[in-house]
């Protein structure tokens, strides 16, 4: 699917049995995994611990372009504790999220733009951005 001149870079591909009790694997099988309903006592993970992983990977390379778009380096002991929550309410099932970041050394002003950039620039934010309550936390 190509609109604008995009260009698909990458396609992940996964095939689902079994809900949140079932199992996962990729396309390529460099993933194949156990999935169990948060909470449980299931062998594998879950969806959210999934989103956290792969939103927390996305914006860490988002913030390495904004460092270096501002000529600073990340340091090498940055990293992204993402914390999904599954809520149940009124309206029904949602998700809300809180990415606590962590850069360590940076001023914190440098820190604040690189985490505001990456904000704007990671496709994970980006598809979330409206749909899921999301803080940003600078730790």
């Amino acid at each position: 699917m190509e609109t604008n001149n995009a260009k698909v870079l990458y396609t992940g591909v996964t095939h689902t049995t079994g809900g949140r009790t079932g199992e996962s694997r990729s396309s390529d099988g460099k993933l194949d995994i156990k999935l169990s309903s948060p909470g449980s006592n299931g062998v594998g993970t879950n969806p959210e611990q999934l989103l956290a992983a792969g939103w927390s990977a996305c914006f860490i390379g988002a913030m390495g372009k904004a460092a270096a778009n501002l000529k600073v380096a990340l340091p090498a002991d940055h990293y992204v504790g993402t914390e999904i929550d599954l809520v149940s309410s009124d309206e029904g099932y949602s998700l809300q999220a809180r990415l606590n970041i962590s850069l360590p050394g940076l001023d914190p002003a440098i820190a604040r733009s690189i985490v505001e950039s990456a904000e704007q620039t990671c496709p994970y934010s980006k598809a979330i951005r409206g749909n899921v309550k999301t803080e940003y936390n600078l730790i």
